[in-house]
């Protein structure tokens, strides 16, 4: 028998159920290009509605969901606002600049950790003929890259309050806005209401195989269709793909404390040995990231050794190593984890 492995890589490694697939086998199917398909309309619908919006788009992937929606609210020559680590310009390939002709400014923040005067103070709205303008801000909740850090619904208050008076617009990168929604118990309408555009995904902590949506009024959920379209993002009879996120809704939201419980004990179990390479109360959901900066092991290294005893992470640059924990790990495999990798970082820590 081949040994198990315990893959925290990411959260998009989750394969779906077996109660899943039959649900997704037993869909009601149409042409999703025509509006006709009715799984998937009735998914943009029950997500628009959680949020507090009017209308919701299906997408295959959460970059297209977030590029679509900047799409909708920057013009070509105008300037998004967004954290410099953030997804949207760290991860999507420049797809904002490439496509939609979109010029980027970045604020450094430690962690990803939003502070609402970081970003006022580079806002530059209505800058004239001769210089940029600000139009819209990108805020993502968990922050992937800060170690999925929560950002505070106080901060993000504060911000809309403020952008709404300078005539700016706000978009949420909510890849994994749902894993926010259970570590703070804010309401995800409570979170919809502070932006005028939204980007969730199904195929993380929530375990459905693809798909994410664009949530936002009826107006630029219309021309954003168009622009699906013309991105190559049209589908067809995608309701099998849409039941998967019914289902995962309906009944995987509340495993996220899980995944989030995990993390912290991971964290935890590094701290003992190794302090400077991870704060666990910092850990606030799934994402565990540990700074190697300080020992006598690269994150590569470190990477390939856990590998060797059955256990997958995510090497991102020379000093720092990802851990996601997911909906497909249980006990078991957590319990390997604690075991291996505070002894390799304890030799780590001897090793000249």
């Amino acid at each position: 028998m081949a040994n198990k492995v315990v893959d925290l890589r990411s959260d998009t490694l989750t394969k779906p159920s077996d109660e899943m697939r039959k649900f997704m086998v037993s869909a009601e199917v149409g042409d999703d290009v025509y509006g006709e398909d009715p799984t998937v309309n009735s998914l943009e619908e029950r997500v628009a509605d959680l949020f507090g919006h009017e209308a919701a788009l299906f997408c295959p992937t959460g970059s297209l969901a977030n590029q679509l929606a900047i799409r909708m609210l920057v013009a070509p020559g105008e300037e998004l606002l967004t954290e410099t680590n953030s997804h949207i310009v760290r991860a999507e390939l420049g797809a904002g600049a490439v496509f939609s002709g979109i010029t980027t400014r970045t604020w450094l923040a430690e962690r990803g950790l939003l502070k609402a005067e970081d970003v006022l103070n580079i806002a530059r709205p209505d800058s004239g003929p001769y210089l940029v303008s600000t139009t819209a801000i990108a805020i993502e909740n968990t922050h992937n890259f800060g170690g999925g850090t929560v950002q505070p619904i106080e901060e993000i208050k504060k911000l809309r309050q403020e952008t709404q008076k300078l005539g700016i617009s706000m978009h949420l990168d909510g890849a994994r806005i749902w894993n926010a929604h259970v570590a703070t118990g804010v309401s995800l309408k409570d979170y919809g209401k502070h932006f005028d555009t939204l980007s969730v995904c199904l195929s993380k902590g929530l375990g459905a195989p693809i798909g994410s949506l664009m949530i936002s009024s009826k107006e630029r959920i219309s021309k954003a269709r168009q622009w699906r379209k013309r991105y190559g993002g049209g589908m067809r009879q995608v309701g099998l793909i849409a039941a998967a996120g019914h289902y995962a809704l309906e009944n995987n939201i509340k495993y996220l404390k899980n995944d989030h419980l995990r993390a912290k004990s991971i964290a935890e179990q590094v701290s003992k040995i190794a302090p400077a390479v991870i704060t666990p109360e910092l850990v606030d959901t799934n994402i565990v990231g540990l700074d190697l900066s300080s020992l006598n092991i690269t994150a590569p290294e470190l990477a390939a050794q856990l590998k060797e005893k059955g256990v997958l992470t995510g090497p991102l640059g020379p000093n720092y190593l990802r851990l996601v924990t997911h909906l497909d790990l249980d006990d078991s495999d957590i319990n390997l984890v604690n075991q291996v990798l505070p002894e390799i970082l304890k030799s780590a820590l001897v090793r000249k």
